[in-house]
């Protein structure tokens, strides 16, 4: 059997660099992620890890996810968040009005 995804309008934000050093354009449902405690399901906060200093975590049901430069982050129909890479929500996103 084959199955077409079916229509839904997400939240997400591209987190660059500069976006990570200057938070104001966060979205709001970003920040309530910021205030969580780091490794809580829904969580964002920044990596310990000595090789991705200053890059950002997100904790999903699968465990703790690394958000690269320019990965998009996604709130999800249920408010979870997970990253995306540029080129897989290039193809599987448009803007919605």
């Amino acid at each position: 059997m084959r199955y077409r995804k079916r229509p839904v309008v997400i939240e997400a934000f591209q987190m660059t660099k500069a976006r990570r050093e200057d938070n104001r354009e966060w979205p709001e449902w970003l920040n309530r992620a910021w205030q969580k405690e780091p490794g809580e399901m829904g969580a964002l906060y920044p990596s310990m890890n000595h090789d991705s200093l200053g890059m950002l975590m997100i904790g999903t049901l699968e465990g703790p996810h690394l958000v690269s430069w320019n990965d998009w982050i996604i709130q999800g129909v249920k408010g979870e968040l997970y990253p995306c890479k540029p080129d897989i929500f290039a193809a599987s996103y448009e803007a919605a009005e």
